[in-house]
């Protein structure tokens, strides 16, 4: 994983998610984040998981595999894409929004792979065949207890492909590492 970031950036980082949700659900606006910092201003990949604080169930998690903003706006967009976006929830209410724990995951970038050279807790792995497509992040074999065989047969599901696809010749599988980092490990 390349360049870290500090504490403060990632703290800075969680309040941009934050104050983009509740902005945006109260008034349905974007705020513009303006920084002269470095690091924020690197495109880069980024993915946003919304989850109850009271329960622990995942309300919404959404992002980019491909950099396509300065890490601020995307930061900024994604948390709104998460809650608003993700089409296996209801859009979340401001009401909820003291009840969610806000994770924010950036990726390095994709490198094409092989099945059998991925490592349960160190790579996410995406998967690419014709229209179709699934990503899974580097924490959801761990958190889910999965095996590599499990892995991969849960990722050619969510991509709606055989099982098996990710040893097929014409699926492309490409891993990334990601750097995670939510409200709970960085308090203000």
């Amino acid at each position: 994983m390349r360049n870290q970031l500090s504490a403060n950036l990632k703290l800075k980082l969680l309040n941009v998610a934050r104050e983009s949700l509740e902005n945006f659900l109260e008034n349905e606006e974007y705020i513009k984040f303006h920084t002269m910092i470095p690091e924020l201003l690197e495109k880069r990949a980024v993915f946003i998981t919304l989850k109850k604080r009271s329960t622990g169930n995942l309300r919404g998690c959404i992002g980019q595999s491909n950099p396509r903003y300065p890490l601020i706006e995307a930061v900024a967009k994604t948390a709104i894409s998460s809650a608003v976006d993700d089409t296996r929830f209801p859009t979340l209410k401001i009401s909820e929004l003291p009840d969610v724990l806000i994770e924010i995951n950036l990726l390095s970038p994709l490198a094409p792979s092989k099945a059998e050279d991925v490592e349960i807790g160190k790579h996410g792995i995406m998967i690419k065949k014709g229209s179709k497509g699934a990503l899974f992040l580097p924490e959801v074999a761990v958190s889910n207890d999965w095996d590599i065989h499990t892995f991969f047969g849960e990722l050619c599901r969510k991509a709606d492909l055989p099982q098996g696809s990710c040893l097929d010749r014409e699926a492309e599988l490409y891993v990334f590492e990601s750097e995670a980092w939510d409200e709970d490990e960085l308090p203000n």
